[in-house]
């Protein structure tokens, strides 16, 4: 008998309702007090499915606004489908918003623990990686600097390391190779390469179609809220920039 996926989604639905006026003025936002303002509903995801197996990378692309991000934070739990299902089947680590679990008042060291704990890590495994972590981040010289002090590159860099050296089973994370220098980069890219041999699975966001030809074995495409394509990484990637080149940003593509 075949192995269930490790990820299962199934007609995923998703709306976020948003104020449908604005207020420029004094006037208007005393009046607004006393009226709650209208509301519009934004639909994001219309009936979305995807199966991901354990050991595949299956990339999601599409223009901004199509939906990718609510997607990854549906399947890690952060926020709930309206309707649908979605079933996983292995521990998840995930990297979404790199601004969380940070404590700015605190040094990298003790960031590090922090992320690294929230993540899965025990407290000894995160005492043992540090070093490591820092090193793979390049931020070594920068251990004992309070948070505040970095840039978001450094920010960044430090969480992508972190993330890199607590995942378990599936890691999935937005935009994996966008951050850093070329260095930087081809450690992110050489760690990737070795999590995949080891028989993880990753879920990644990415608008390079080099990294999704490169690193997926399969892809959905994203329009409004619908995938409309769920092919291999590299002709994936080939229709995003097809349709990127041609289509205007707020235009539709693919059926409705």
């Amino acid at each position: 008998m075949a192995e269930p996926p490790v990820i299962e989604a199934r007609g995923i639905v998703k709306s976020f309702r948003i104020p449908s006026v604005r207020r420029e003025t004094v006037r208007e936002h005393v009046r607004g007090f006393f009226r709650p303002p209208p509301v519009e509903t934004l639909r994001v995801l219309r009936h979305v499915s995807l199966e991901v197996h354990r050991g595949e990378t299956v990339g999601i692309m599409g223009r901004n606004g199509s939906g990718k991000s609510t997607l990854l934070k549906i399947l890690c739990g952060i926020h709930e489908a309206d309707s649908g299902s979605v079933v996983v089947r292995a521990p998840v680590t995930s990297l979404l918003e790199l601004g969380v679990g940070w404590n700015p008042e605190l040094n990298a060291v003790d960031n590090v623990m922090i992320l690294a704990t929230v993540m899965g890590m025990t407290l000894r495994e995160a005492r043992a990686s540090t070093e490591e972590i820092l090193a793979f981040a390049g931020l070594e010289k920068f251990a004992n600097m309070e948070l505040k002090y970095f840039s978001s590159g450094m920010t960044a860099r430090l969480a992508y390391s972190v993330a890199f050296k607590a995942v378990r089973d599936v890691l999935v994370v937005d935009e994996i190779f966008a951050v850093g220098d070329a260095g930087f980069k081809a450690r992110c890219e050489e760690r990737y390469q070795s999590l995949s041999a080891a028989g993880h699975t990753v879920v990644l966001v990415s608008h390079d179609p080099g990294t999704v030809s490169t690193f997926c074995d399969r892809a959905l495409l994203l329009e409004g809220g619908r995938v409309i394509m769920n092919d291999t990484g590299e002709n994936v990637a080939k229709t995003y920039v097809s349709v990127c080149s041609h289509a205007p940003e707020d235009g539709a593509i693919g059926s409705s």
